[in-house]
């Protein structure tokens, strides 16, 4: 019996060391592991990155008949990829999967992005590189053909920009305005002009077009990049008139979008447009494929 309980005694103390061993492997795992996450997850060091473009949305980007992605996105993550030292991969992906493949992982970074509160949601975003405001989409010869504050670049949150639509809620009185479903321009005609004005919402552009040819429509509020690009293949038919508005409710920069948690990457991305916009690269890039300078100020 006492061979059995001096037995047990021995048996426990090791249970104990055995116990106190395991605890400081325990805690030496635990800081190793702290460690390699921090140096791999928290810090990670980019090298490379697959970029997701659309490929079919000239002149922001566009896929040439021998295959070559060409426009002012592709213009401005090459230079980007340049100035932040990432080895830079484009892949062309149809729009309605930028977003899915991004958070798949197949890209890094989505080229052409506006931020809106549901984007938000999933993902980041980069610093604007152009932002591309809105303006009238007219018949030549219809009753707002002259709308004033045409061609000046507007924010409709300053005194300035309250003013100017002042003048164009009296200037467009008694009209029909349209602009596409489910955008930030549709709100932006009823939340102004609805009262004053009869305000149609289209579920696609070319309804409004016929209607702005046919004379059913007196304007159409719409992105001036994408306006411009109408007036100009509708041989004199359709003009842009008004201020080129920013601000409010409007959803007006384009950006590049990220996965959220990507702080080193976003930095990287930031530094490069920042040196982009304050050199004038940004603005030579939009004077190229917009003939007007759309680049961020300020």
């Amino acid at each position: 019996m006492g061979r059995g309980f001096q037995g047990f005694n021995l048996n426990k103390n090791r249970a104990k060391n055995e116990g106190t061993m395991f605890k400081k492997i325990a805690a030496i795992s635990l800081c190793t592991l702290s460690v390699l996450y921090s140096g791999s997850v928290l810090a990670k060091e980019w090298k490379s990155v697959t970029v997701g473009v659309e490929g079919a949305f000239p002149p922001f980007n566009l896929t040439t008949p021998s295959g070559e992605l060409q426009g002012l996105d592709l213009d401005v993550i090459k230079e980007v990829c340049k100035r932040a030292e990432l080895d830079c991969t484009i892949v062309a992906q149809d729009w309605d999967g930028q977003i899915p493949s991004l958070l798949a992982g197949k890209f890094d970074v989505v080229l052409t992005m506006g931020p809106n509160p549901e984007r938000r949601k999933v993902i980041d975003f980069s610093d604007p590189y152009v932002i591309t405001p809105n303006t009238f989409l007219v018949p030549a010869e219809g009753p707002l053909a002259n709308l004033p504050h045409s061609g000046e670049s507007l924010n409709t949150d300053t005194e300035e920009g309250k003013k100017a639509l002042a003048d164009l809620k009296e200037a467009v009185k008694g009209t029909t305005l349209g602009a596409s479903l489910s955008t930030s321009q549709l709100q932006f005609v009823e939340q102004n002009f609805g009262d004053v004005a009869q305000v149609r919402s289209y579920k696609g552009s070319e309804q409004v077009k016929l209607d702005l040819q046919s004379g059913r429509l007196d304007g159409q509020y719409d992105n001036v990049v994408f306006a411009r690009d109408r007036a100009e293949k509708s041989n004199g038919a359709l003009k842009i008139t008004g201020p080129l508005l920013v601000g409010g409710i409007q959803a007006t920069n384009v950006c590049i979008g990220l996965r959220k948690d990507e702080p080193e990457l976003k930095a990287k991305l930031n530094k490069a447009l920042g040196e982009m916009q304050a050199d004038g690269t940004l603005s030579k890039m939009s004077e190229k494929w917009f003939s007007m300078d759309l680049s961020p100020k300020g």
